[in-house]
């Protein structure tokens, strides 16, 4: 394998029991912290309201960061839209009677 990629094994075995440096361990640390966050807002939070609460907790990152660690572990926000009213039953319009007098109601007994 090292021959057919031009190393040397020596450079192999080195990379291979190299223990991970402190700013792959904070890395790691901060996306863990970012996942548990995520999933105790239900989802709903993003990356700007997730930088707060990291800078609450002592973590020095910004909101870029936080967005670029988001994308690589495949969160994003789900938004809720607020309820919003759309019948209007106490309105001072003109209610039309019924003249027609339809009845829409189906009998059991008729198949189609």
């Amino acid at each position: 394998m090292c021959n057919i990629l031009k190393l040397s094994s020596s450079g192999y075995y080195k990379w291979k029991n190299r223990c991970s440096s402190s700013r792959l361990l904070l890395k790691e640390k901060i996306k863990e912290q970012i996942t548990s966050i995520y999933f105790s807002s239900k989802q709903r939070y993003g990356s700007p309201r997730i930088t707060f609460e990291l800078n609450s907790l002592g973590y020095r990152i910004s909101r870029i960061t936080v967005a670029k660690y988001m994308k690589e572990l495949g969160l994003r926000s789900k938004l809720s839209k607020k309820f919003k009213v759309t019948t209007n039953s106490k309105h001072n319009y003109l209610v039309v009677d019924n003249i027609l007098d339809r009845n829409f109601t189906a009998d059991k007994s008729s198949k189609v």
